[in-house]
């Protein structure tokens, strides 16, 4: 079935398995898929939900089992795949544990791939890339799939896609922590994974996607350049599919949606959705000319657009924007304006009074990104035993679907 823009939503969320005392990884979601399943397929599905595998196996996925048409929801949906899975994992002393980034993983000794079926991709990764670093085996994130009908209807969206991105970071930003120590960016996650790929740069460009708009520029541009530079570590063509691409947001014409990968998955689902409403509700916002009509976005440059991404990496909500064109572009008044006080201001014009997603967005717009609020709960110079009984707080967060505040 062909679902036009904002037809139908797919969300992704990511969590990492770990034990309950201790909250070293535990690489067992063959053994929850199993149990599931019946068999090492890899993918289970569970009603209107469905969970799978991902690179590394200590990570579980639970997703929309097909586009939803709305998102009020999918909060208890997800809390629901939650509970169950928590309860399963309760024989092996094991628990999700939300966040982008484990605290204490080392991904050079603790990285453990999928082994079972369709594994051929993963290895592939491995021998080109190396997966044992955070930029591969530790970093769990939301992906928000929205749909498009066709041509048309993907350069709208693939250009107020492009306009956001770089301060997407601003509201989900959760990932301050890593090697057991605060680090300079309060999002870490997007910090090693804009690198992970540097033995091939096209594969992840500067994560900010170019400039394209049809599906034959797009492959010309930009996914035969990725498959044509990966050809010579991947003979045998294992990474010519769309997947291949790294970018923060990538088309998949295979399933006529562009998915968003740049958000740090959240302490709870509430959270998650929340963030992916607001994010769908200012694109549509601007495809429909809340500010500017949506032509006059297609053109802008990569350049300045992922130099503000890179900034946003590091300071999220608290990152000054200079450039008044682009906040023109918003619809926000003046010269200057922080990536915090943007998404308030969109927030206030795209987000009815009543949204079911209010009371979640209050906590990130008022209180700050999960990151900060993380970062305000350890003080300056956290020892491990705080950033552990923190981590506790989170996935006791997780299990009670509520938010994190300090």
């Amino acid at each position: 079935m062909t679902l036009h823009l904002f037809e139908g939503y797919g969300i992704e969320l990511e969590y990492m398995i770990a034990d309950r005392d201790t909250l070293a990884v535990r690489p067992i979601s063959d053994l929850v898929l199993r149990q599931a399943s019946g068999n090492d397929e890899g993918d289970f599905e569970n009603g209107a939900a469905a969970w799978s595998n991902e690179l590394v196996l200590h990570v579980l996925e639970f997703k929309t089992n097909g586009p939803a048409p709305d998102l009020a929801a999918l909060p208890a949906l997800f809390a629901a795949q939650v509970k169950q899975v928590n309860a399963m994992l309760a024989a092996h002393n094991a628990m999700l544990l939300p966040g982008p980034m484990h605290p204490f993983f080392d991904p050079m000794t603790e990285t453990k791939l999928w082994p079972h079926s369709n594994n051929v991709v993963y290895e592939t990764y491995n021998r080109i890339f190396d997966c044992r670093g955070h930029g591969w085996s530790n970093l769990q994130s939301t992906h928000l799939n929205l749909p498009f009908a066709n041509d048309t209807e993907f350069a709208r969206l693939h250009a107020a896609i492009r306009m956001i991105l770089p301060i997407l970071p601003a509201l989900s930003a959760g990932s301050p922590v890593a090697d057991g120590k605060l680090q300079d960016a309060l999002d870490f996650r997007l910090v090693k994974y804009s690198t992970n790929s540097a033995r091939i740069p096209s594969a992840t460009g500067k994560v900010v996607p170019e400039p394209v708009y049809t599906k034959e520029a797009y492959y010309r541009e930009i996914l035969q350049r990725i498959w044509n530079d990966t050809k010579p570590f991947d003979p045998d063509g294992n990474l010519e599919g769309e997947y291949a691409n790294a970018r923060g947001a990538i088309a998949r014409f295979d399933r006529m949606a562009i998915e968003i990968r740049v958000l740090d998955i959240q302490e709870c689902p509430s959270a998650d959705i929340a963030i992916c409403a607001l994010v769908a509700q200012t694109l549509k916002a601007l495809i429909a000319g809340i500010a500017r009509p949506i032509d006059d976005l297609m053109p802008w440059p990569v350049d300045p657009l992922a130099a503000m991404f890179r900034q946003t990496m590091v300071s999220a909500e608290n990152t000054q924007v200079t450039d008044g064109e682009y906040l023109a572009a918003l619809g926000v008044a003046g010269s200057k304006a922080t990536a915090g006080e943007i998404w308030r201001s969109l927030a206030a014009r795209v987000m009815p009074q009543d949204s079911p997603f209010a009371p979640a967005l209050d906590v990130i717009l008022k209180q700050g990104s999960l990151a900060s609020r993380l970062k305000r709960a350890l003080g300056a110079q956290p020892g491990r035993a705080q950033i552990a009984a923190t981590w506790q707080q989170l996935a006791a967060c997780l299990a009670e679907n509520r938010q994190f505040t300090p």
